[in-house]
């Protein structure tokens, strides 16, 4: 009976999910724009899709966001080869796999929640954090994720972000930042990495003088500061829309700082302000409304999921569990695939180990792990070959996903495949590295995610409906 009711819910889903001219997303289709983001575009020059940044020489602000990843230079194929390989690409993404979802049952938390905010009985917003690696850091995956879910669930917001402009490339879709030119970065040399205090996304910005600016354009009815409360620590005024919330002082023994307010709904440009010749470390903000859900992407270009192992956990685990995260989704594997110091037995022990760092940290939050996506590698006389690193990571993936009880979802069988990789770039929806995604490529694979994980809540809803 069961086999038959997934059945159904699969071919409804895919029918009511799949756009009129095939799965294809336009190219010209963008993220879902906040009344803010309409009114920047109206009125503010536009760079690489992000609002250029606030600022003066005086304040010595840099750029909002900078492109996504840069780019490859994309594979010279003929138009007939890109069209076959677009052909085959589609035909895949629209045919609904029989296993969607592995252990879908791990999602029943998430569904829940969902479905009690769906049916307008949910307590406020629902928030979903995608921890990984560069496919994460750009938001063009996550982004397109966000729309989707916002769409039918309501608008949250854009939830937690990092502070400033940490690294290249960083951007959040629907926020426009800016910071001084005296701020560093920590969290992102992670190789040797020896300062753990990041707080929730591994990744602060520094200050030690008086006058640097950080700022944040974001529509929010609840907005936080997080900091990290340090001896020593200097002072900070925070701004909302030009006018003076709180003067923090971040001094004190070593542990999470956080500040929230209450915002009328709509835009607001947030801004702080060192005071003191003091160390400051901004850990990242939370701009989000009442109702709706969150998507926050929580990546950084490069890293391993073990990096997670190595943050301050006395720092992380009280802003994890302040966020109470309904979904916790974890998206690694292409970078531990070309370590070849990873056997699958030590990368199974430790994917065991993180998971359930979380299971006991957030025992509310649902677990989804998105195994890594195919990849090619230029091999020395040979050419561009499938990487054969990355069996073994998706097999340790998914056997702990067995014993754990979360829920896994093979990137790379739905997008084709062992080899399917070379498809992709001769579409020009993956960059010429045979790694990473174009930002079409990025949204098409959110796109399957999407309607793979609505026709298994599509199924969770039949089978138990609210009284």
């Amino acid at each position: 009976m069961l086999q038959g009711w997934r059945a159904w819910a699969a071919l409804l889903v895919v029918l009511v999910l799949a756009p009129a001219g095939g799965w294809s997303t336009p190219k010209k289709t963008p993220h879902k724009a906040s009344s803010a983001g309409r009114k920047n575009a109206a009125s503010k020059r536009q760079t690489g899709g992000c609002v250029a940044g606030r600022g003066t020489a005086k304040t010595r602000t840099t750029k909002s966001c900078g492109a996504a990843r840069p780019h490859v230079q994309p594979v010279k194929v003929t138009a007939a080869a890109r069209a076959a390989a677009l052909r085959q690409i589609e035909l895949t993404l629209r045919t609904p796999p029989a296993v969607p979802l592995e252990q879908p049952q791990g999602l029943a938390s998430f569904f829940a929640q969902l479905q009690a905010l769906e049916e307008h009985s949910g307590p406020g917003a629902l928030h979903l954090l995608q921890f990984g690696d560069s496919h994460t850091a750009a938001d063009e995956f996550t982004g397109q994720l966000r729309t989707l879910l916002q769409q039918r669930f309501g608008d949250g917001g854009a939830g937690f972000s990092l502070a400033g402009h940490p690294f290249p490339g960083y951007r959040i879709h629907g926020t426009t930042r800016t910071q001084s030119s005296g701020w560093t970065t920590q969290g992102t040399h992670f190789r040797s990495l020896d300062d753990v205090e990041l707080g929730l996304a591994g990744v602060a910005i520094s200050a030690s003088g008086v006058g640097e600016v950080a700022a944040l354009d974001a529509e929010s009815e609840n907005m936080e500061l997080e900091y990290l409360q340090q001896p020593g620590g200097g002072e900070i005024a925070l701004y909302g829309d030009g006018t003076l919330l709180a003067s923090i002082a971040t001094d004190g023994p070593l542990g999470p700082g956080r500040f929230a307010a209450a915002m009328p709904p709509g835009e607001h440009h947030f801004e702080v302000r060192t005071l003191t010749d003091a160390p400051v470390r901004l850990l990242g903000w939370v701009t989000e409304n009442l109702a709706g859900v969150t998507y926050e992407a929580l990546g950084i270009n490069g890293a391993e999921a073990s990096l997670l192992l190595r943050w301050d956990e006395s720092l992380h685990r009280p802003y994890l569990q302040q966020r109470q995260p309904a979904l916790i989704v974890l998206a690694y594997g292409t970078n531990e695939a070309a370590n070849q110091d990873w056997t699958y037995e030590s990368y199974r022990e430790m994917f065991r180990t993180l998971i359930q760092r979380f299971q006991q940290t957030v025992p509310q939050a649902s677990i989804l792990v998105l195994g890594p996506a195919d990849r090619y590698l230029r091999v020395p006389r040979v050419g561009w070959k499938p990487y054969a690193g990355t069996e073994r990571i998706v097999r340790a993936q998914r056997d702990t996903c067995r014993e754990l009880g979360c829920t896994y979802w093979d990137w790379q069988r739905r997008m084709g495949g062992p080899g399917s990789m070379r498809r992709w770039a001769y579409a020009q929806w993956a960059q010429g590295d045979y790694t990473h995604f174009t930002t079409e490529g990025y949204r098409e694979l959110a796109n399957a995610l999407f309607a793979d994980l609505m026709q298994e809540y599509e199924l969770f809803q039949l089978q138990n409906p609210l009284p």
